[in-house]
């Protein structure tokens, strides 16, 4: 089987609030969770195999994050996925795939530079962004908003389920964030990590919680939280430990992108 490498590629940072969004109300006597959390929108850049692929692209501009979104949300200049490409040497013409966990705003920007990629996601997520209900114009930027959606004119390769994209690497499906979320399974020398969008927010999400029998610390934003419940508990299970488990918005990934820290090589 192939084996790649990755990194984590920071385009921005939401401001977002720890009990409406990271912890469920019923387990806020367990945690801090007055005020809010500045979070990174992290992608991650697969390597190997003669292919570069991304693992979603990022979010908007300051401007439109803010407005439309999370206020005081915000990308700093040079933090469009494009422009950070370009610092590693790399042009968006030469992304060969690109895989989105789902299809919120923040996991989106910029489809249209990828000239020359395959894009990859659930069909449940695809049907669902393409007419959302309103609770979810917002997420998917819908157009009575004013704004249209990045991916309006991209043609996906639709998935249905568990299934692998090329050798060594793979998505199962983890609804619950959304309708049609998925997780991707990178194949590595050190093993498989297991990039995971939103199923989850930050580690904190993996606790378990004894005292009120909880396996795990549920998030407060999710579209089904029996669904979200049961697809944390399938990747706790399925990684080989919280080290292979890479969330699109744990702060702890922000020091894997200013180190330039390369996952995936055998120590």
């Amino acid at each position: 089987m192939n084996t790649y490498t990755l990194r984590a590629i920071v385009t921005g940072f939401t401001h977002t609030h720890k009990g409406t969004y990271i912890y469920h109300h019923s387990t806020h006597a367990y945690y801090d969770t007055e005020g809010y959390a500045e979070l990174p929108v992290t992608i991650f850049l697969i390597e190997g195999a003669g292919k570069k692929i991304l693992v979603d692209s990022g979010m908007s501009n300051t401007e439109i994050a803010h407005k439309y979104h999370h206020p005081g949300s915000y990308q700093p200049e040079g933090y469009a996925v494009h422009e950070q490409l370009a610092k590693m040497g790399i042009t968006p013409e030469e992304i060969d795939i690109v895989i989105f966990t789902h299809l919120h705003w923040d996991h989106v920007y910029h489809l249209a530079k990828f000239k020359n990629a395959k894009f990859y996601v659930q069909r449940a997520e695809y049907e669902f962004a393409m007419n959302p209900i309103p609770l979810y114009y917002k997420s998917y930027e819908y157009p009575v908003l004013g704004l249209e959606p990045q991916f309006k004119d991209t043609k996906f390769e639709l998935l249905d389920g568990e299934a692998e994209i090329i050798d060594g690497i793979s998505v199962y499906p983890t609804p619950g964030h959304s309708i049609g979320h998925q997780v991707v399974v990178v194949n590595t020398e050190a093993g498989e990590y297991h990039c995971c969008g939103d199923a989850m927010f930050t580690y904190d999400n993996l606790k378990p919680i004894p005292k009120i029998h909880y396996t795990i610390t549920p998030p407060a934003r999710f579209e089904n939280i029996t669904e979200s419940w049961r697809s944390i508990e399938t990747i706790k299970r399925r990684a080989k430990s919280q080290e292979f488990i890479l969330l699109t918005h744990e702060a702890a990934m922000i020091e894997l992108y200013e180190k330039g820290i390369v996952l995936g090589k055998k120590a």
